[in-house]
């Protein structure tokens, strides 16, 4: 899909799939945003790729 924001979490999400609370979410999404920032990504603040979610609690790679 071309919809950028169909493919990114926002933190609200994850707390909710998670069971944790929002400021947690936000601060595990922080976290990851950080990561992929040093990795040369854009970030959004409160939102992270579904993907990089996925394979970072799941540890889900799909093939494309």
């Amino acid at each position: 899909s071309s919809d950028v924001c169909s493919s990114d979490l926002k933190y609200q999400e994850i707390a909710e799939e998670l069971g944790i609370s929002k400021p947690f979410a936000y601060k595990l999404v922080r976290q990851m945003n950080e990561e992929l920032e040093a990795k040369g990504f854009l970030t959004i603040a409160g939102r992270v790729s579904r993907k990089y979610y996925e394979e970072k609690f799941y540890g889900i790679t799909k093939a494309n």
